[in-house]
């Protein structure tokens, strides 16, 4: 499954259609990082269905597309756990195939996530994820995300090891 190279990289909102595609990223992608075990996203309800998890005014989900193919994807929603007047939420599964890392496309969704966080009126934003995810962190990092301590908020991901936050 590889993408054509004369065809542009689109990032645009998910649509119903997309959903296999995007579930399929999910677990394939936290497989090949040793993730699939309890208390990883992987399992979370929402995976199956993530457009209509996503269609809440105040959280997006964006695919990347190129070629015709799903080969990633990434969005935010207020953190579990917290209250709407905490206006903090949530990076949440943002993975991408082989075909589409290494591309600055991970610059681009994120750089687009916080736009549409602030957009939405959060002030701050939290995420999950392992010490195996290397190139992941140093995404986050390039971003102005800072490491925690520990984990906040109620995602359930006990399996995550490596938690970070920035100011919106």
């Amino acid at each position: 499954m590889h993408p054509e190279p004369a065809r542009p990289w689109i990032l645009r909102p998910i649509r119903a259609a997309d959903d296999p595609a995007v579930a399929a990223t999910i677990r394939e992608v936290m497989t090949e990082h040793g993730c699939s075990g309890p208390g990883f996203a992987i399992h979370d309800a929402e995976v199956q269905a993530m457009s209509r998890h996503y269609a809440a005014a105040d959280a997006r989900y964006y695919v990347l597309e190129h070629g015709g193919l799903v080969l990633g994807g990434g969005g935010f929603a207020r953190l579990h756990g917290t209250a709407a007047d905490a206006a903090t939420c949530e990076l949440r599964k943002m993975y991408f195939r082989p075909a589409a890392r290494g591309l600055g496309l991970g610059h681009a969704l994120l750089q687009l996530l916080l736009a549409e966080m602030r957009g939405a009126g959060y002030r701050r934003c939290y995420l999950e994820t392992t010490s195996r995810m290397l190139a992941a962190q140093h995404l986050y990092r390039a971003h102005g995300f800072a490491p925690l301590c520990s984990a906040q908020g109620a995602t359930g991901h006990f399996g995550c090891d490596c938690f970070f936050a920035r100011d919106l």
